[in-house]
């Protein structure tokens, strides 16, 4: 009994992963071209500035909170960075000076933490719950971003900026810039989580936030610094989806605070609170690219893709809630 009781559990716990290597069996199996090293590439180049925005997203989420400004944060900081980063012809600002790479990207991450700078006062010192306050934000944004923008499109980026996502700093690996660049911010994440005062602190606080603040944690300057973070991941995130697609507008990352909180959820980030890793971001992140890339192959329409996501996230966050139900 007991050990049918593990094999249960552990299926249920595993059910969306399990599904997942079921369903790319099936789809390599069916049709071969799934195992084409351009397709595999494709799918870690978007893996790359998926995996950013869910570590971001995963501190708030670890705290009990959540984050809804996340797509229009996304935005401004794919929109901040390019207008830095266009050829001097069919510039949107021609006063506007050229930046080098690397300082468009930090300006980006700056602008973006700022606001989300804004977000984590409103839940830390004035109690605004997060989904009230970061829905709030994420109108606030946009606004500023159309208006930033007039609506326009920004492209016409320079060589150096593109060359991000074309070229590969290691000759002979398929890994371009923007992968290093996420593997690099979740090396970083990792040591923050797990090594420093701050990760503890924000472990504490999603487990119980009353205790933690009675046992000493700083919890609403370490609630601010969580939801800054995260936008300054935003930031960086909407920079590397200019350098990928090669063009920006005010709705570059629309909605995908939502597949980045599934994608935590799936990969074992408790809604809950106090629960999830770096690695819970990142299978999260595998899982949901790769059930999408399977379904596209099998000729699934886009529609009934999103009739399948939704269905996963059902199912993550019902196995976690019943995680939760049975460990009180």
């Amino acid at each position: 009994m007991k050990k049918q009781n593990k094999v249960l559990n552990f299926l249920m716990n595993n059910g969306v992963i399990i599904l997942m290597i079921i369903l790319v069996i099936i789809t390599g199996y069916t049709k071969p071209n799934f195992w084409k090293l351009s397709n595999w590439t494709n799918i870690i180049g978007t893996m790359s500035y998926r995996l950013v925005i869910a570590l971001g997203i995963a501190g708030c989420i670890i705290t009990a909170g959540c984050d809804l400004s996340a797509g229009r944060m996304i935005g401004l900081g794919a929109c901040v960075a390019g207008v830095f980063l266009q050829n001097p012809s069919g510039k949107m600002f021609p006063n506007l000076p050229n930046l080098p790479v690397p300082l468009a990207a930090l300006v980006a991450i700056l602008v973006c933490g700022c606001f989300g700078c804004v977000t984590g006062f409103f839940i830390a010192y004035l109690h605004v719950p997060p989904f009230i306050s970061t829905m709030a934000m994420m109108e606030i944004v946009y606004g500023i971003n159309s208006i930033f923008t007039t609506s326009k499109n920004v492209n016409n980026y320079v060589d150096a900026y593109l060359d991000l996502n074309r070229k590969f700093p290691i000759p002979g690996l398929k890994i371009n810039y923007l992968i290093w660049v996420a593997l690099i911010v979740a090396a970083i994440t990792w040591f923050i989580f797990n090594m420093t005062r701050h990760g503890k602190y924000m472990y504490a606080i999603g487990g119980n936030p009353q205790a933690a603040e009675v046992a000493g944690v700083p919890v609403k300057q370490t609630l601010v610094l969580i939801y800054m973070k995260a936008a300054m991941y935003y930031g960086l995130a909407g920079f590397m989806i200019g350098a990928r697609a090669g063009g920006v507008s005010v709705n570059t990352g629309l909605s995908y605070e939502m597949e980045a909180i599934a994608a935590c959820t799936i990969g074992g980030v408790s809604v809950s609170g106090g629960r999830g890793r770096v690695s819970s971001a990142f299978i999260g992140v595998a899982v949901f690219e790769i059930l999408k890339t399977a379904l596209q192959f099998m000729g699934v329409s886009a529609y009934a893709q999103y009739i399948a996501l939704g269905v996963i996230i059902y199912i993550a966050i019902s196995l976690d809630i019943r995680k939760y139900v049975a460990k009180k």
